[in-house]
């Protein structure tokens, strides 16, 4: 009855699971097409801008191109006409390019390849016009680059043709304007009925799984909990019964005594009253023990140890538990000075109301014992070298700090903090009478002030540089590299291979620098290279950085078992950051051929 109830249950959830997942399903299709719909919408309407925006621009640089070539029929140098002749020149590239970027469309100006029929129709009637002012604009320029350049009488027709053609240009170009601006206002209204046929759309459908769904779903949960709530006083009467069979097996442990023979040759078994001493021994624990004749007087502990603490332990077993029972493991030291474990069972046995005895089942687990406190052996000792090597790491990096602090606390003291009072003291001693003087000084109080925002500016760039927070890796890795390179006069080199510019986590980024400053610094400090080149790639998922020395090398193997020394202490914070944003540092190094050290960051 149970089991068919429970089945039915279980089917009831499986339905009721589907019916959710249909209607969240239908919920987040209709969600996903309307988001759709409107993202490529918006998307032509963002082009739509750049088109009104650029075609707008085309009615100003034809009155550029108009008003510098009127200038040009004015200007009597040579020299200047040229200078005009570039500038014409120049306007008219732009004025030709944003020209057929409007008819054909433009990736780098973002403009679409297709035009509705009435713009086409109204660049078919623009053309004409532009050719004719792009014409004689060409002549015009042709002319002045003769050699010798032409006098201006020689372009005047031109100029005219410019003139005659610039309104009606203006004048189409504003047609064209409009019809785009007409364009778009018909793109959003549309997009509004959009938005509301969508939004009526998704109330339809929430209102169906209410009424189809979510509904009945809730008398069917009702219906469940009622069959939980039989279900549980079934349970009871079950457990009732329970402790009613749990009196007969009580029962039936007085059989046992049956099973003995059988457990003499298949387990280590034994009886034993209750003060301990052993009535009765299986064949396969006293072959174990190598016990042949059994005293009478003879006690489990002295079967089974010689060992006193041993003895004492199992005594207490024995004496604690030989109304409750145990179960446990047990070490025991033989005659032959052999350790042994055992799994150990004590079952009180009621072989009457007044006779009592005590059931004793084991098994050796030996081998799994010495292997698994093999096991807690290494782990503490692995334990214990990880946690000599963190205080190493820990004090180092505290002893770093105070190095950083102090040398802050100097630079502050030293440059700013002097500055700061030779300021304080000029601006004390300026008398306002004596302008000459107080001119100069105002002049030297600039050039303190400049020299204090310069010792305040690579103060926090040693610090964290700021174009690593505004700008990202790269920039600060260029900053980086350029000031040591001025600081250290080696060459110092950065070379970004696949132009990679992206940002990444900021964590990821102060990491990133970190190391690469790390290897920079080891470089400048310890290998005597007067050539560091770091190299940049990344490909679609990962970053790769690369630093490359010509100094003399070393051996890779010593640094391993190096952890204490300041080299060997920055390879460790160096893997320890590299870790922290989950990538991978390799070090190459030959003794006299330089050094290499790679990192890949996922991205």
């Amino acid at each position: 009855m149970i089991k068919n109830g429970s089945s039915l249950d279980q089917r009831t959830f499986d339905k009721l699971s589907r019916l959710y997942i249909i209607a969240l399903s239908t919920i987040a299709l209709s969600v996903i097409m309307s988001q759709i719909l409107i993202r490529n919408h918006l998307n032509d309407q963002q082009s739509d801008s750049t088109v009104i925006n650029v075609a707008g621009r085309q009615r100003m640089l034809s009155q550029k191109l108009t008003k510098e070539i009127l200038a040009l029929s004015t200007e009597p140098k040579l020299e200047d006409r040229i200078l005009l002749k570039n500038k014409i020149k120049n306007t008219l590239r732009t004025w030709e390019f944003s020209h057929y970027a409007l008819q054909k469309g433009s990736d780098s100006l973002g403009l679409p390849k297709k035009n509705s029929a009435e713009i086409i129709k109204e660049f078919k009637a623009l053309n004409p016009v532009f050719d004719t002012i792009h014409k004689a604009t060409n002549s015009i320029i042709d002319k002045i680059e003769n050699v010798p350049p032409l006098p201006v009488s020689s372009f005047k027709e031109e100029i005219q043709k410019v003139k005659d053609n610039e309104e009606e240009f203006l004048t189409r170009m504003d047609q064209i304007v409009n019809q785009y601006d007409r364009e778009a206002d018909a793109k959003v209204t549309w997009l509004r009925h959009l938005e509301f046929w969508l939004m009526g759309l998704t109330i339809l459908i929430l209102m169906a799984e209410f009424l189809f769904i979510f509904w009945p779903t809730a008398k069917n949960v009702r219906s469940i909990l009622s069959e939980l709530i039989n279900a549980e006083k079934r349970a009871k009467k079950m457990a009732f019964d329970a402790d009613e069979l749990s009196a007969i097996k009580e029962k039936s442990i007085k059989e046992l005594s049956a099973l003995s023979h059988a457990m003499d040759e298949t387990l280590l078994f034994a009886r034993i009253g209750l003060d301990g001493t052993v009535i009765h021994m299986g064949h396969k624990f006293s072959k174990r023990f190598k016990v042949s004749n059994l005293n009478a007087a003879a006690t489990l502990s002295e079967v089974l140890s010689t060992d006193p603490n041993e003895k004492a332990d199992i005594e207490n077993i024995l004496t604690k538990y030989k109304k409750t029972g145990w179960q446990g493991e047990v070490k025991v030291t033989t005659r032959d000075n052999e350790n042994v474990w055992l799994e150990m069972s004590v079952i009180p046995f009621n072989l009457s109301d007044e006779r009592r005895e005590l059931l004793i089942i084991a098994s050796e687990i030996t081998e799994r014992k010495e292997a698994q406190l093999e096991i807690e052996r290494l782990t503490k000792k692995n334990f214990e070298e990880r946690m000599s090597q963190q205080k190493i790491i820990s004090s180092k990096i505290i002893e770093n700090q105070e190095k950083e602090q102090s040398r802050i606390a100097k630079d502050v003291h030293d440059g700013i903090g002097q500055m700061l009072t030779g300021l304080k003291f000029n601006l004390e001693s300026i008398d306002l009478k004596d302008l000459d003087k107080t001119a100069a000084k105002i002049e030297y109080l600039k050039e303190l002030s400049a020299n204090i925002i310069k010792g305040v500016r690579t103060a926090t760039f040693n610090l964290t540089p700021p174009e690593l927070s505004d700008h990202g890796i790269v920039p600060a890795i260029t900053k980086l590299t350029e000031e040591l390179a001025k600081l250290t006069g080696k060459n110092i080199i950065l070379f970004n291979k696949t132009d990679f510019n992206e940002r990444l986590d900021s964590l990821a980024e102060i990491n990133i620098y970190r190391i690469i400053q790390e290897a920079i610094n080891n470089a400048i400090k310890y290998a005597d290279s007067t050539h560091i080149v770091v190299s940049l790639s990344h490909s679609e998922n990962l970053l790769s950085i690369v630093v490359d020395d010509n100094g003399k090398g070393f051996n890779p193997d010593k640094i391993k078992n190096i952890r204490n020394s300041e080299g060997g202490m920055g390879m460790t914070f160096m893997q320890e950051r590299i870790k922290y944003i989950e990538g991978r540092l390799f070090l190459n190094s030959v003794e006299g051929k330089g050094t290499r050290i790679t990192l890949n960051v996922p991205i």
